[in-house]
């Protein structure tokens, strides 16, 4: 899978996508017919990471306009995509760019489904040069922080194709980085519960020949005091007017390991993860999952029935421990970052 070839598809009637949950075993296509289709996909993971559950919703979009607005049903037809577009934008809670997608192809709706779905096509086009632009910029904040030598960088979550429509944001980062020659390692977080670290950055580390190790969670501050690290890079599902970050379960915690060793931590992110009407981190709906997700583990129950869990999806990382916050505009340092 080529880093620009796009991670989801439109092929004439149907969203065409990889099945993340079958990574890195299996490279299952997926083929979403119906809104309640897609939005399984989202819920599950089977589509994941912000921008790509975002164009996901917007093709969502583009399905309901198809089924419920042929000639003639006028608004009637708008008011049953309206509804299935909201359910489409809370599928998933705190990644604002699902919402942010939905509500654009919307704007296209009066004009028909063609309309639409041209409208989701320039916005999957739109999403590979932003990335393109915004791992430029990120490129060069890694350089001025860690410059001169090559870099063991750690990073958590999945943030490259898979996660995007093509080219990636932290991960498509440390690609170009290492395309540079730049990158000595890279250390993936497992990224418990669900093992996105571990499945899907380790295949795309390797994939791309790029040096690295997966490591536990819990493993990443020992890994800091070791000096194992320059540099942590993450990306983000949603960003405050303050900068204040929600990412993925981990984020906050590695983001405190890194301020008490001195390591620069980088957030890569579009602009279309930034939610402006929110003050700061304290606003932020955080999606709590099922239990299962903790309390088994790959089919297997590992706690005793009855026990209950705690399995927020992300956390909120405050911009004060924030070195950079990078995307297509810039690289913005959290001083810098007003409503």
């Amino acid at each position: 899978m080529h880093p620009d070839q796009p991670s989801l598809r439109w092929d004439g009637e149907a969203i065409v996508t990889l099945d993340q949950r079958a990574l890195p075993h299996e490279r299952r296509l997926l083929r979403l017919t119906t809104v309640d289709d897609v939005i399984a996909a989202i819920t599950t993971l089977a589509v994941r990471g912000a921008p790509s559950i975002g164009l996901a919703g917007a093709l969502g979009v583009v399905l309901s306009a198809y089924a419920h607005c042929s000639p003639g049903t006028g608004d009637t037809g708008w008011e049953a995509v309206r509804a299935d577009a909201r359910r489409l934008a809370s599928a998933r809670p705190t990644a604002v760019n699902l919402a942010w997608a939905v509500d654009r192809v919307l704007t296209k709706l009066t004009d028909g489904p063609d309309a639409v779905l041209a409208e989701a096509t320039v916005m999957i086009d739109e999403d590979r040069s932003v990335n393109r632009q915004m791992v430029d910029h990120a490129v060069r904040a890694v350089l001025d922080r860690c410059p001169q030598r090559s870099l063991r960088i750690l990073t958590h979550c999945n943030t490259g194709r898979l996660a995007t429509a093509a080219v990636g944001t932290a991960l498509g980062t440390i690609l170009a980085l290492a395309e540079a020659g730049k990158v000595t390692e890279v250390l993936v977080d497992e990224t418990r519960p669900l093992l996105q670290g571990a499945r899907l950055t380790a295949w795309e580390l390797a994939e791309a020949d790029v040096p690295h190790r997966v490591c536990v969670d819990s493993a990443a501050a020992a890994a800091m005091s070791q000096g194992l690290v320059d540099c942590v890079l993450v990306g983000a599902d949603r960003i405050t007017a303050r900068g204040d970050v929600a990412n993925k379960i981990g984020t906050y915690a590695l983001a405190i390991a890194a301020a008490h060793h001195g390591i620069p931590f980088i957030v890569v992110a579009p602009e279309s993860s930034w939610d402006r009407s929110l003050a700061d981190g304290r606003d932020i709906v955080i999606e709590e999952r099922d239990a299962d997700e903790v309390t088994s583990y790959g089919g297997i129950r590992t706690t005793p029935l009855g026990t209950r869990a705690y399995n927020p999806a992300f956390d909120v990382t405050p911009a004060s421990l924030i070195s950079a916050i990078v995307s297509e505009h810039g690289v913005h340092s959290p001083s810098e970052v007003t409503a």
